[in-house]
């Protein structure tokens, strides 16, 4: 008897184990499947709640410590709720699956770059450059065909750790709430992150916690993109290119995807009016509206690769 009760907790975690991954299978499946809600998505409030709290406190002096003490308000109470409240076992897992469902958003980013394929393949390149600016920051009023669809490919690589793997990585440690914090923290950093007079300060805590919590999952999204394309020009192009990009996560992410496609990437774009050199990425041909698909493509099988080995995983924990 005393042997049955000590084999109890081991027996919970390795249950856990492989609850948590059929949560993520099952998350994944519901992006695929539903995508983000079209009315009443809750990152759609905590914009609109954080957009007034950086206008209460994004003010006078100590900015730093205000813009720090904004992203606490509005970042951590939820996540630690959720740990708290979420019951063990099945029921946790449950909604554990529907909090990563909910801080996915590999569906639309689909949909968004598909349109913008769909653009060039009709040769509408006014449409495809008002598409493209709904997923990037530079301006994209005079690119050309082939700058659309390269813009189109960066922000879809960029965007698949941001928008996926990122999360799945924060799922896989710490469950549903890992997820919640990974998406509100990406959500302040695409919000504050801005190297202006008005969010260098107080958008600096957003930033530098998100290149934080970025740090593993962006080079494993890196490596994802390596193993699911051209393997050897990836990891050659993310060590060569990834340490010039000027951000330390989106470099490997960038570099590696491109080398996986074997297309050229990066160059100069322009910000804000002003052009910005950045240094090439990836090596070949410059892209085109069908290399939209295949960056799609190397997304989706970096997906699986990502599944495969968290279901894996609670199997053999199981």
């Amino acid at each position: 008897m005393p042997t049955v009760f000590a084999s109890l907790p081991l027996a919970a975690e390795t249950s856990t184990a492989l609850i948590l991954s059929l949560a993520a299978v099952t998350g994944a499946g519901l992006d695929r499947l539903l995508g983000e809600p079209r009315r009443w998505h809750p990152l759609v409030g905590f914009g609109v709640l954080a957009s007034a709290c950086e206008r209460t406190l994004n003010t006078g002096q100590q900015r730093h410590l205000r813009g720090l003490l904004a992203w606490s308000l509005l970042v951590l109470p939820l996540p630690a709720l959720v740990l708290w409240a979420t019951p063990p076992g099945l029921p946790g897992g449950i909604i554990d699956a529907i909090l990563l469902y909910l801080a996915l958003g590999g569906r639309s980013l689909g949909e968004h770059a598909r349109r913008v394929a769909d653009d060039l393949a009709r040769a509408d390149l006014v449409a495809a450059r008002q598409h493209v600016g709904w997923m990037v920051s530079r301006q994209t009023a005079d690119l050309d065909a082939a700058g659309v669809a390269g813009a189109c490919i960066e922000s879809t690589l960029e965007n698949g750790n941001d928008a996926i793997f990122g999360a799945l990585f924060w799922f896989a440690l710490l469950g549903g709430p890992g997820a919640v914090l990974f998406r509100l923290a990406n959500t302040l950093d695409a919000m504050w992150g801005y190297r202006n007079q008005r969010f260098a300060d107080f958008g600096w805590a957003a930033a530098r916690v998100d290149d934080l919590l970025n740090l593993v999952p962006a080079r494993l999204t890196a490596l994802s993109y390596a193993l699911c394309g051209s393997t050897r020009t990836a990891l050659r192009c993310w060590r060569q290119q990834a340490p010039g990009w000027k951000s330390p996560n989106a470099g490997p992410v960038m570099a590696a995807g491109a080398g996986g496609l074997g297309l050229a990437l990066g160059g100069a774009a322009v910000y804000h009016g002003r052009v910005e050199s950045r240094p090439l990425l990836g090596e070949g041909r410059p892209a085109s509206a069908e290399d939209i698909g295949r960056a799609l493509a190397l997304v989706r099988r970096s997906l699986w690769l990502w599944l495969s080995v968290l279901l894996c995983w609670g199997l053999l924990r199981a």
